[in-house]
């Protein structure tokens, strides 16, 4: 007999339900959330399971990984597309959930969603964690702009070390105030350290990889841009067409076709939003600060004439998405002649 599980995972317990191939219920239970619970309760009660289903989450790649490696035929399917075949039921609870993610299981209507590997979710931290520090000492520096205006100082343009000494230098007669910002200043020198230090790590690791070496032969792209495109795409063999990939990063424009309706918008932002604001910086320093043409910027400044810089930027943005894909597929580096690859 066919049989199929739905997981619906929370932090401390796992509701799990096994239905057949007609959706019937033939067991339900609740298991701790533990891989060895869940797999011996898959085990016991549907030996020889044909799918087991499970939401991405926050604990999802764990639980893929631990499962998988204890032969459970696990899927992790999309969120959006479980919340909305699970919305139809009438009545929310864990228990019929896991019923409905059985029955997405046996009638094969879901998303498989890509578990990336450990060596990606490691550099993906690393790329994340840079990111909130550089939110964080933006944030302390707008506090410290605001505070001073306050008592009629302007910091003006300062960047790096130079910041700190301006300060200080304002609130040389105001010594009660220079004390209250003394810590935040302390704490903005520390997070530019930790900084250096994480910089230091990302070009180490662009300098081990060969394939991050290929990429940043494309004009406008660094080290952070190539890091961040690799762990976000992980395999780019799940990508039939390297167009794909520029819609995956939400790149593209929404469109909405309904009878005499058919209109197209903005830009999804569908996918990551980390590895889209990189690559709109990469075709901002290929469009602006790039001196050496190439066919890529020529078409960018085309249509930034016809249209605005901020939509050239976006249209090469997903045209670099597109190219960085086709590189790493065909093991080719970037032609300037062209703007295209070659092997």
């Amino acid at each position: 007999m066919e049989t199929y599980v739905g997981l619906d995972v929370s932090l401390k317990k796992t509701s799990v339900c096994v239905v057949d191939n007609v959706g019937a219920v033939v067991k339900e239970g609740v298991v701790v959330s533990e891989p060895e619970a869940i797999a011996a309760f898959i085990n016991e009660q549907a030996p020889g399971v044909d799918r087991v289903g499970l939401e991405s989450g926050a604990t999802s790649t764990w639980l893929w990984r631990e499962l998988t490696r204890r032969a459970v035929p696990v899927i992790c399917i999309d969120a959006r597309h479980a919340s909305a075949a699970l919305s139809m039921q009438v009545n929310k609870s864990d228990r019929n959930d896991a019923l409905g993610l059985a029955r997405i299981m046996q009638t094969g209507w879901y998303r498989q969603v890509q578990v990336k590997s450990e060596a990606s979710h490691t550099i993906r931290t690393l790329l994340t964690s840079r990111a909130l520090l550089i939110n964080t000492k933006r944030t302390l520096e707008n506090h410290l702009r605001g505070v001073l205006k306050n008592v009629g100082r302007v910091i003006g343009r300062a960047t790096g070390g130079t910041y700190s000494l301006r300060v200080r230098e304002l609130l040389a007669n105001e010594p009660e105030l220079a004390a209250i910002v003394s810590p935040l200043l302390e704490t903005r020198t520390t997070i530019d350290a930790q900084l250096l230090a994480m910089d230091k790590q990302i070009r180490r690791l662009a300098k081990a990889h060969r394939q991050v070496q290929a990429f940043m032969t494309v004009p406008g792209v660094g080290p952070i841009t190539t890091l961040a495109f690799m762990v976000t795409i992980d395999d780019p063999t799940r990508f039939k067409r390297s167009r794909t990939v520029g819609a995956y990063c939400g790149l593209t424009s929404r469109r909405h076709a309904s009878g005499e309706v058919d209109w197209s918008g903005r830009i999804s932002k569908c996918g990551d939003t980390l590895l889209r604001s990189y690559l709109f910086e990469a075709a901002s320093v290929l469009l602006t600060r790039i001196e050496r043409g190439c066919a890529l910027k020529t078409w960018g400044l085309k249509l930034a004439r016809r249209s605005c810089m901020k939509k050239a930027k976006t249209a090469v943005a997903r045209k670099l998405a597109v190219l960085l894909h086709r590189m790493w597929c065909d093991g080719t580096e970037f032609r300037w002649d062209v703007g295209t690859a070659r092997a």
